[in-house]
């Protein structure tokens, strides 16, 4: 989901005939064999596992018309150690919604021990539209995602606001077309089974992670009888999607701020921020205020620091516990830059915060954007009445001024074209086969989303909640989450009550 979108760094950069789904035959098309060969180009100074392995495979753009228009989707494979364990494959999505996946089983496999890597083989794909998968461009005059998440004005208007929501929609009308209303989740789902099918399994086990929880649940969902292993970390309510996902931001941002609050408090010597959470939270507060009042130039860059920059930078370093301290030394550059008393060290932390990602060849610039918008608006309608944006809005800014109004704000979504289809109905009909993981303080995806899928799924899910902060919860320090997970991927086996892990030591 958009409030799982995993933003870099440097991001601070009416139904018609029923879909094919589960039920349906596979065309002959969908299960010539692969044929796997190299990989495409990177990005300047990105690298690769080289054990990887590159194929395309030809999908619908529409599901109704299954003989029409094909596009392709990238997929990518990492092979299961050899042994006679090997059990299937593991489809790994990273999250976004729009990111990437042709590289995850390259980052994923350090993390994986033994007995999993000799039973799967790891499958990434780039989602349609996203990365080497047909990509898809709005030509948005602002390629980055920072722009998508709309904070008002100092003043809490939301005017301007409103008018680049009309005007990302009006592009995307105009430069991709009336076929990015195809590029939904629930069409991602359906390729992810015509994968299946090329790879020659008659089941596929699942990692999803942030929206790729989301995609975990509509493939369970349409395809139940072929999900075999499924994990699912850091999670979206399958009954908010998408315009009430954003819902419960205001309080996780809150309780998430207060660990990195905690970590510059730690070091009001050197930092000046306040020697207690409050008066660090104070100060940032203030900070931003100030900043959207007077944006400040940054050095170095042809940028300004300004309040909605500063709260986007926040929110992504906040996703990881590893950049906590330096998202404590963002705060004092941001305040160095405001009160001319910005030193050399502080002018690299912003360099290096705004330091542009190099361009992947390939991918136009603003590919993730524009599937940001046409996933996040293209699985479900969302209102068009500007007015109770507006009261929301202010409603939500004086409740939670961390975040300052912007989960309640208007998105191009409320100007987007009607769904193809209503949003894939997720029960708690199907076999036990999932394991959801999550943190207790994630700003991205609220603990209570993740409560909410548990309850949406009931028995056919385990529950591993996680005394943690950040977007992350395998491989973050706790031996309870990480047996309990390679447990389920290497046995099947399943806890059979809610597990609440305390565990957790930072590395």
């Amino acid at each position: 989901m958009a409030c799982a979108v995993s933003l870099t760094i440097a991001a601070v950069a009416a139904c018609g005939a029923a879909p094919e789904d589960a039920k349906s035959p596979v065309t002959a098309e969908a299960a010539t064999p692969i044929t796997w060969g190299t990989c495409p180009v990177l990005a300047e100074g990105v690298s690769r596992d080289p054990r990887l392995t590159c194929t395309t495979v030809k999908v619908p753009l529409d599901y109704r018309n299954p003989g029409g228009e094909k596009i392709e989707v990238a997929v990518s494979k990492l092979p299961a150690a050899k042994s006679s364990d090997r059990r299937g494959v593991l489809m790994l999505n990273p999250g976004g919604p729009a990111l990437p996946g042709l590289d995850t089983p390259g980052v994923v496999a350090p993390t994986l021990p033994p007995p999993v890597l000799a039973a799967y083989d790891l499958i990434g794909f780039d989602p349609r539209g996203v990365g080497h998968s047909t990509p898809q461009s709005c030509g948005l005059d602002d390629p980055s995602l920072a722009g998508l998440f709309p904070y008002p004005a100092a003043d809490g208007s939301i005017a301007a606001n409103v008018e680049r929501a009309r005007a990302d929609a009006g592009r995307c009308a105009k430069n991709a077309g009336e076929k990015l209303r195809y590029f939904t989740t629930a069409n991602t789902a359906r390729d992810m089974d015509r994968i299946r099918t090329a790879l020659g399994e008659e089941k596929i086990s699942y990692w999803g992670q942030s929206y790729g929880t989301y995609l975990g649940t509509v493939y369970g969902s349409l395809f139940p009888e072929r999900a075999d292993r499924v994990v699912l970390e850091g999670n979206v309510d399958p009954t908010k999607v998408w315009a009430h996902a954003k819902d419960n931001w205001g309080k996780a941002m809150s309780e998430r701020f207060s660990d990195a609050a905690g970590v510059a408090a730690a070091q009001h010597a050197t930092l000046g921020l306040g020697g207690t959470v409050g008066e660090v939270t104070r100060k940032y507060i203030a900070l931003a205020d100030r900043l959207d009042r007077t944006p400040a130039p940054v050095p170095g860059t042809p940028q300004s620091l300004t309040g909605s920059m500063l709260r986007t930078v926040t929110y992504s370093l906040l996703l990881h516990n590893d950049t906590l301290p330096m998202l404590a030394q963002f705060w004092k550059a941001a305040a160095g830059l405001t009160g001319g008393t910005l030193t050399e060290a502080d002018g690299q932390v912003l360099q290096q915060v705004f330091a542009a990602p190099p361009p992947t060849p390939g991918v136009p610039a603003d590919n993730q954007a524009t599937m940001f918008l046409a996933l996040t608006c293209g699985d479900a309608s969302w209102s068009g009445d500007v007015d109770e944006y507006a009261r929301r809005t202010a409603a939500d800014r004086a409740t939670w001024p961390l975040t300052a109004g912007m989960p309640a704000n208007i998105w191009a979504c409320a100007f987007w074209p009607k769904p193809i289809e209503e949003p894939v109905r997720v029960t708690d009909e199907g076999p036990r086969n999932t394991l959801i993981l999550q943190n207790r303080r994630d700003n991205a995806t609220p603990w209570e989303d993740g409560l909410g899928l548990y309850e949406v799924l009931g028995e056919r899910a385990a529950f591993v909640g996680a005394d943690n902060g950040g977007h992350y919860v395998f491989d973050q320090g706790s031996t309870c989450v990480d047996e309990t997970t390679v447990t389920f991927l290497a046995t099947g086996r399943l806890p059979d009550k809610k597990i609440d892990c305390t565990d957790f030591a930072p590395r």
